[in-house]
């Protein structure tokens, strides 16, 4: 009998870390960092004539970023998968010193600036309530128990006890921020006469402990990625959109996907950020449990490039062998990519007639050229079919660019959800 019960308790043991192997962390909502100010180099022939007493400089496309000090500021994400634990990354990649974290808490949103009370939970940093991270670096913090549900608010407050006037932001949030009076409010069931903004600092990812069948598909891309024009607190991008379909759809239920678009990005090139090439490390190998990745990257290489001035001019080419960088840096760690095509923009502040030949050769090579292991076309399901250089008028929000919520929801459609069930 003994030997009975020895045997038995060796085969659960064998068994636990097996099931402890069937959770595992997935990025559930990301934002990629980029510096305080929008660094977007003004094109030479879009400059407005010198005049005496004139402003010479067009207004900035951002306001500038509020100063911090001895302030609480709290952020709102949006899940796209749920789990039991939930842990949170922050940024310090553009910071001019070391960050102060005096306190940071994860809770359920209830409305604007209120938590759910009973879910708000503190965090830790290597066991640490405070931490300073390093110009430069990115932390994670311990675990916290809380049920994450899909497609939910979650609410994430940070203290900074002393002084930050250059924080890591992403400049389009598209959610409401809420920054609070002086004092570490992190645990305040809400923020009374808060400032507001429209931007995330410092927060750049979540993430939940999920079933081994969960997984991540990063949407990697510019303006049009991260939702740009859309209505603010809506959650209205195309992958936004795409999370509702992916969870509406019993087999791809447990499919994750965020948002690491910043708009005016490009892919060869820095300014409104990194370029892609650079950032693609830290913003898609750098995400738990990524197994897709969508590429739409490119319409601003070519829009600018054509304009002169500072930036560089393009080639069909020089996109193509940027997309093929890509694909083979995600091939190595086992990562399908999907090619999206460039949608139109006739139209557009710096669209020309040689830019459209190298947007049209592009998509040509994104359709035929069986690079990617999948393609999205967004230029068939966003362009006007009487006019297929431009796009709809029902989807233009004003600068023939940038789609409207009804045209992000017409990109999220033209996604064929079996991509990501195919065998």
């Amino acid at each position: 009998m003994r030997t009975l019960i020895c045997v038995a308790a060796l085969a659960v043991s064998s068994l636990a870390p097996n099931a402890l192997a069937e959770d595992q962390w997935v990025a559930t909502w990301a934002a990629s960092p980029q510096g305080a100010r929008f660094v977007f180099p003004l094109p030479a022939r879009a400059a407005p004539p010198a005049q005496s007493g004139s402003q010479t400089n067009p207004p900035p496309l951002f306001p500038p970023p509020p100063d911090f000090h001895n302030q609480t500021v709290r952020m709102i994400a949006r899940s796209s998968i749920g789990g039991r634990r939930a842990r949170v990354h922050l940024s310090n990649a553009y910071g001019s010193g070391p960050l102060r974290i005096g306190a940071a808490h994860i809770a359920l949103r209830d409305k604007e600036s209120a938590i759910v009370v009973a879910s708000d939970r503190a965090l830790t940093f290597s066991g640490r309530a405070s931490f300073t991270i390093p110009a430069g670096a990115e932390i994670v913090s311990d675990p916290v128990d809380i049920e994450v549900p899909k497609l939910g608010d979650l609410a994430v407050s940070v203290f900074i006890p002393g002084e930050e006037a250059s924080p890591s932001t992403h400049l389009t949030g598209l959610h409401t921020t809420y920054i609070s009076k002086e004092g570490d409010m992190t645990a305040a069931p809400a923020f009374a006469d808060a400032t507001t903004r429209q931007s995330w600092y410092w927060l750049s990812g979540i993430d939940v402990l999920a079933p081994q069948k969960a997984a991540l598909i990063v949407a990697f891309g510019d303006s049009i990625t991260d939702g740009a024009t859309s209505t603010p607190d809506a959650d209205q991008s195309w992958p936004s959109q795409l999370a509702r379909r992916l969870a509406a759809n019993k087999a791809t239920a447990n499919l994750a996907i965020v948002n690491e678009g910043i708009s005016g990005n490009r892919l060869l090139a820095d300014g409104a950020g990194v370029s892609a090439l650079t950032r693609f490390d830290r913003d898609v190998l750098g995400l738990p449990g990524v197994k897709w990745l969508i590429v739409l990257e490119g319409i601003n290489d070519i829009g600018l490039g054509s304009m002169g001035g500072p930036q560089a001019a393009v080639t069909a080419d020089d996109l193509i062998a940027a997309h093929k960088q890509i694909i083979e840096r995600a091939h190595m760690h086992g990562i399908k990519v999907i090619g999206a095509t460039l949608t139109p923009y006739s139209g557009a502040a710096y669209y020309s007639d040689d830019g459209e030949a190298i947007r049209e050769a592009v998509n040509q090579w994104i359709r035929t050229g069986k690079a990617f292991d999948a393609v999205i076309d967004f230029d068939a399901a966003t362009g006007d079919p009487d006019h297929p250089k431009q796009i709809r008028p029902a989807y233009n929000i004003r600068d023939h660019l940038h789609p409207n919520d009804v045209g992000y929801k017409a990109m999220a459609d033209a996604v064929d959800l079996s991509i990501f069930t195919a065998r």
